[in-house]
């Protein structure tokens, strides 16, 4: 079993954190980025060999969800018409504006399509950094680089290429979750309602860190004294600020208190226990006609995720990463939305990919890592092509 480092960095007994940090980032640090942007390129240049630079980089930035952010971007929320669907109207309400707002920063030097994808773009990377960073704390830096790479290689991995809030939100979530481990409860809380600000799967998020932050907090400190940290208070505080401050604003712009719940009736999104989903995988199994592709990987994205929570909680993963995968497995696995949906919801859970990503790590020889993650990457990136260009629906 791995060996989990899971002690604050300043501890007691140890060099200050300062003094045995290196003033230019590690070599695996590199590795990891680098590694990410070559299988994240290798996918963008197969979406372009498919459609043509153009027709690649016009599905990026303006398909589905990527259009709505467009339009946020473009006019704001209330000068962003409602669209007629069958359960009611699509509104611009039901998108968080963490996202939107970045791109209409950026979009003062770059057009607004540009600035969605290097926004997308800039914030994947700092994704793969914060994941690198947890896993390299936990189980080592080779264990941080694999799950950095296994990130950029996940079947829905375009997401992270694409004009979608995913990229920003796992940056969010990830550097969220390394201030946790470090006890920085402040940078934690701050990080988790900015994280709440761009999805509603803050909310899992800011469960996972709030009930750390809280379980710090109710500890007794070292000494006669036994005083309590109020920082872990203070970050446990902040946490849910995001996702309910944009929840309650939405509220308010509709007059009633489930304003935003309401507004995502027009895309059947609710949380029934997982009805909808059984439901899914009944027709899966029993469907006469041919199924598509995607429904397939979103069924079999579930079921690996619900293995490799199993295995998380095995490994002993520390709380607030165990509770943060557990929350976002619930509400994808909860959700009545549309099913192949469900594994694009679960792009952020980078803690299911770390058992993963020690099984890599522990291979002699770097042959074996780099022949299954260059294989991955390859399937990830046809697949992603499939999921732009071919099927129908949203990823």
């Amino acid at each position: 079993m791995p060996r989990v480092l899971t002690g604050d960095a300043d501890a007691p007994g140890r060099a200050p954190a300062a003094r045995r940090r290196p003033r230019h980032p590690r070599p695996a640090v590199r590795a990891a980025l680098l590694g990410y942007l070559a299988v994240r390129a290798a996918g963008v240049l197969l979406l372009a060999g498919w459609a043509g630079p153009v027709g690649a980089a016009h599905r990026l930035d303006g398909m589905w969800d990527a259009h709505w952010y467009r339009q946020i971007a473009l006019h704001g929320y209330a000068g962003t018409p409602p669209v007629p669907g069958p359960y009611g109207p699509y509104e611009a309400y039901a998108f968080f504006p963490g996202y939107p707002l970045l791109v209409r920063a950026a979009a003062l030097l770059l057009p607004v399509g540009a600035a969605a994808l290097a926004v997308a773009w800039a914030a994947s990377l700092a994704a793969a950094g914060g994941i690198f960073a947890v896993a390299a704390r936990l189980y080592g830096d080779r264990a941080g680089v694999c799950a950095a790479v296994l990130w950029g290689v996940l079947p829905y991995a375009v997401v992270e290429s694409a004009a979608y809030s995913e990229p920003l939100f796992t940056a969010f979530a990830a550097w969220a979750v390394h201030a946790a481990l470090r006890r920085r409860w402040v940078a934690a809380g701050l990080l988790c309602a900015a994280a709440g600000l761009t999805r509603p799967t803050g909310a899992a998020l800011a469960l996972a860190v709030a009930v750390a932050a809280l379980l710090e907090w109710a500890r007794p400190g070292p000494g006669a004294a036994g005083r309590r940290d109020p920082r872990a208070l203070t970050g446990a505080l902040l946490a849910p600020l995001g996702c309910a401050g944009f929840v309650a604003w939405v509220g308010w712009r509709k007059g009633r208190w489930d304003g935003y719940f309401r507004v995502q009736d027009a895309w059947q999104s609710r949380f029934d226990l997982g009805r909808s989903t059984l439901l899914a995988f009944r027709r899966l199994l029993t469907a006469a006609e041919p199924v598509w592709l995607a429904d397939v990987v979103a069924a079999g994205t579930l079921l690996a995720a619900v293995l490799l929570l199993a295995l998380s909680a095995l490994r002993r993963q520390p709380p607030v990463l165990l509770l943060y995968s557990a929350a976002m497995l619930a509400l994808a696995l909860g959700d009545a939305a549309y099913f192949t949906s469900r594994a694009r919801f679960l792009l952020p859970a980078f803690g299911l990919l770390l058992p993963l990503a020690t099984a890599l790590a522990r291979t002699r020889g770097r042959a074996v890592p780099a022949v299954l993650l260059g294989a991955a990457a390859l399937l990830s990136a046809a697949y992603g092509g499939h999921v732009v260009l071919v099927y129908p629906d949203a990823p």
